[in-house]
């Protein structure tokens, strides 16, 4: 099975750039601007990455985002996420990228943007992957700042493929960024937003997103198996949901494999993704080797995996269509 999936033609949908910061990469950027780090050494700072919930987590990954700071640096934040994802037999990729989080430090919109974009445009031609970019809002600041980050980005909205919301979902629902989302739905992106595994009102959340916002897909969302409505919701409206067992095992007590079982049983399109990597060891083959070690999948299911991510992504229809050509052609 592990050569399968290593096999597998695949796509990824939740995978966050700053989380793919691995410590190598980030001694590096440090050195190149002069960053004097709390560690010493690659075992010191992951031993640093102790977290056991969402917001400890977040501490973690603001901090790891101070050493990227020049479009270099992007580029090869990025370049290294891609050249992993090739290994991987990914084909296409999603990637979110947090703005707020670089213009509050003085880096500006277009230095991000840049960077990004070069290294998405090289993958393409020279590793055979290609990849967009989903810009999110930081929804534990205020909704000014997110629809001041949207009328950013309106000059380069051919550079950017949608909107999602990340970040501490504590007390920020979906609804107080509505706003927002109706501007972004208004000059043409795709909509997505996060609902963290096992946050307080949790449900609510995921009703928010599908009956306020018009969302396309849900982040997470793993929480909707608990609500025979929204899952009767989720399937007549044809949304997708973009599930990381992986990260889940570090924010809450397990992979919730159980509920992404029962959430496959279901017939919701269902997908596996890594989120971030590098703080939740493990890209997306290594999640899809632990979900199937967990469920014991067949090949059919893996299969399944990859055509719902597929068939929910933002590629246009004739590249879509090819590569589930490829997956049908794999799977025999």
């Amino acid at each position: 099975m592990r050569e399968f999936i290593a096999g597998l033609p695949k796509c990824e949908l939740h995978l966050h750039i700053e989380g793919t910061l691995e410590p190598d990469l980030k001694f590096e950027l440090a050195r190149r601007n002069a960053i004097d780090l709390p560690y010493e050494t690659v075992d010191e700072l992951r031993a640093a990455y102790d977290f056991d919930d969402l917001p400890s987590f977040l501490a973690c990954y603001y901090e790891g985002m101070t050493v990227l700071r020049a479009e270099p640096d992007f580029h090869d934040l990025a370049m290294a996420y891609l050249r992993t994802a090739a290994s991987q037999n990914v084909r296409y990729a999603e990637i979110f990228f947090d703005p707020q989080a670089h213009t509050s430090r003085g880096v500006p919109f277009e230095v991000v943007l840049r960077g990004l974009r070069r290294a998405l445009e090289e993958a393409e031609t020279q590793l055979g992957v290609r990849a967009q970019l989903i810009m999110c809002f930081l929804r534990d600041r205020s909704t000014e700042d997110a629809m001041a980050t949207l009328l950013a980005s309106l000059p380069y909205r051919d550079q950017i493929v949608g909107v999602g919301l990340d970040s501490d979902e504590r007390g920020n629902p979906p609804a107080k960024f509505a706003a927002v989302f109706a501007r972004a739905r208004q000059e043409g992106y795709h909509l997505t937003m996060h609902c963290d595994v096992n946050q307080q009102d949790s449900a609510e959340h995921i009703r928010q997103c599908i009956e306020l916002i018009g969302v396309e897909r849900i982040d997470h969302g793993v929480n909707v198996i608990e609500d025979p409505a929204l899952v009767g919701a989720i399937k007549e409206r044809g949304l997708g949901l973009t599930v990381c067992p992986i990260s889940n095992s570090f924010v809450t007590d397990s992979m919730q494999a159980d509920a992404i079982r029962r959430m496959l049983d279901a017939g919701l399109r269902v997908t596996i993704n890594s989120d971030d990597p590098a703080y939740f060891p493990g890209y997306v083959q290594e999640n899809l080797v632990a979900i199937t070690e967990a469920l014991d999948l067949s090949r059919a299911e893996l299969v399944q995996l990859q055509r719902n991510a597929f068939e929910i992504c933002w590629l246009p229809p004739e590249i879509r269509d090819a590569c589930l050509a490829e997956l049908d052609a794999y799977a025999g």
